[in-house]
Formats: structure tokens, sequence, C-alpha cells
């Protein structure tokens, strides 16, 4: 294929999509022009005719990541809809590691970040919450999945399986006079088979839902009185 070929067949999807890729593989720091042209086989400036700069390719990468994520569902109880929500959010975030910091910070968000953003916060209103439990509730929702998602992602072994076996060597450094608990920690629970730290990511989502239906109960409650 000639590079008038290859420039007529790239196309803007084809550069985000690249990019994703690239940085599921390397990282997003990692990610430069030249490395994702490369990837594409085309030229550093062939890619700048499909997206402009580079913040405008993260831009597009994030919303990617929030196309991939499953909205609310509207005909559900707000609760469940918010809750496979996270979890989505979980899954997609787990697939792309770099995504997480990136995902609030962008200064010109395109329609899937915000059509997200929009029904996430209706569904929050539909479970009764004031605009300022609203607010708590996104803040901590995210904090708790992006955090849980990130945390993952920096453990031995991905924090599957393969966790405890790694963490089995990581702890035979353990001093059990200078770290009792921690030992015992290791020993009676992370070592028993079918450990995953992922476990905790439903109980967690679990606790903050199960204290915002409260608090939205509290919050009516307190209208009528």
């Amino acid at each position: 294929m000639t590079e008038s070929e290859r420039h007529q067949a790239l196309t803007r999807a084809r550069v985000l999509d690249g990019a994703v890729e690239l940085a599921d593989e390397v990282g997003i720091e990692a990610l430069t022009i030249r490395r994702l042209a490369a990837a594409l086989g085309t030229k550093p400036m062939t890619i700048y005719h499909h997206v402009p700069s580079k913040d405008a390719i993260v831009d597009g990468m994030v919303e990617a990541v929030f196309a991939q994520i499953a909205r609310p569902p509207e005909d559900e109880e707000w609760k469940s809809a918010i809750r496979q929500r996270c979890i989505s959010a979980r899954e997609v975030l787990t697939r792309h590691p770099w995504a997480a910091p990136l995902m609030e910070s962008r200064t010109s968000p395109g329609p899937e970040n915000l059509g997200h953003h929009e029904a996430v916060l209706a569904c929050l209103r539909r479970g009764g919450l004031s605009w300022e439990w609203t607010a708590h509730a996104y803040a901590v929702l995210d904090a708790f999945v992006y955090g849980f998602a990130f945390q993952e992602s920096t453990l031995p072994a991905g924090g599957g399986d393969g966790f405890a076996e790694v963490a089995q060597d990581i702890a035979a450094a353990f001093d059990p006079e200078a770290f009792p608990t921690l030992v015992d920690f290791t020993v009676n629970h992370v070592f028993k088979p079918g450990y995953d730290f992922g476990d905790s990511f439903a109980f967690g989502l679990d606790l903050i839902l199960d204290a915002l239906e409260g608090a939205a109960i509290q919050e009516r409650g307190s209208d009528g009185a």
C-alpha cells in the first residue's frame, strides 16, 4: 500500500482505536504521536490530518472509554441501575488501566462523556436524593470505582487467581514478630484457595449504595415532617 493509499484508509476512528490499543499495551505516558503512527503504519504528520493534536487524541480516547461503560438503565430501580453502571465502569477501566486518572480531567468533554454524566445524575435524582446528596453520591461512587480499578491494576498478577501465589513469595520475607497481624491476615485469608481481591468491589459498592438509599429515605422523611 502506498503512503497515499494509507492516508486515504486512515480515519479519525482508526487513529483513536489505535491510540486506545497502544495505551492499553504501553500506558498513556509512553503514547507518542510517533509511536502511534508507527503502530498504524503511517507517518506522524498523517495523524494530524485526522486529529489535530495529542490533547484531541486523548479527548477522543476518553470518549471511547465512556462509550464502553453502560449507562444506568432508565427502566430499573435506581440503586440496581447505578450498581450495574458501576460494575460496568470497573470492568471497562480494568481493560484500560490508563484511563481512570483521565476520566474527569477533560476540559472539552464530548457527547459520550456528557451523556454518561447526565444519565448518572438523572438516576441518582430518581432515587430521591437532593442536589447536595447527589453531588456527594456521584463523587464517592466514582472515587470508589476509579480508585478500586487503579488499585487492581497495580496489584501483582492483577489481583486475580495468581495473586495468592505471588503474595506467598512476597510474604516469605515478612518478620512474624514485627508484623504479626499482617502475617496472620496473609496466611489465614489471602493464602486461602479462591481468594480474589476483586471480591471486595461488590462488598464496598453495596455499602455505599445502602448508605445512599438510607440517606434518601431519611431526606424524604425530613421533607414530610
